[in-house]
């Protein structure tokens, strides 16, 4: 991530030296190699930039937070789970309306619970 910003601000800078996309690619390849925003996002930060756009920053994001596996939604598996252990992971997911993949990482990772066979 700080990588990125870092290239965010290069490639701002050299918007405001008047430098094409076209320019800027080769020198954040040399300056970043491999580490490098792909060319495709070059231009795209390029562009925002050129338009007005000052903050170097992600904007933020409509849709499920990133952090499901919150406290929160750790205690309530749990308490479902208090009620019946035998319950599947689509079950709490449907109940809890929380993604299965969520819950999965939830019951085995932050409550160590395992399938018993």
């Amino acid at each position: 991530m700080q990588r990125s910003l870092e290239q965010r601000m290069a490639i701002k800078f050299c918007v405001k030296l008047e430098k094409s996309a076209a320019e800027t690619i080769p020198m954040l390849k040399k300056a970043f190699g491999v580490d490098c925003l792909s060319d495709r996002q070059i231009f795209r930060w390029q562009k925002a930039f050129a338009e007005g756009r000052e903050y170097v920053n992600d904007e933020n994001r409509a849709g499920r937070p990133s952090t499901s596996s919150s406290d929160a939604n750790v205690k309530r598996v749990r308490d479902l789970l208090n009620t019946d252990r035998r319950l599947s992971v689509r079950l709490i997911s449907e109940t809890l309306d929380i993604t299965k993949t969520i819950v999965h990482e939830i019951v085995s990772e932050s409550l160590g619970m395992r399938k018993n066979h």
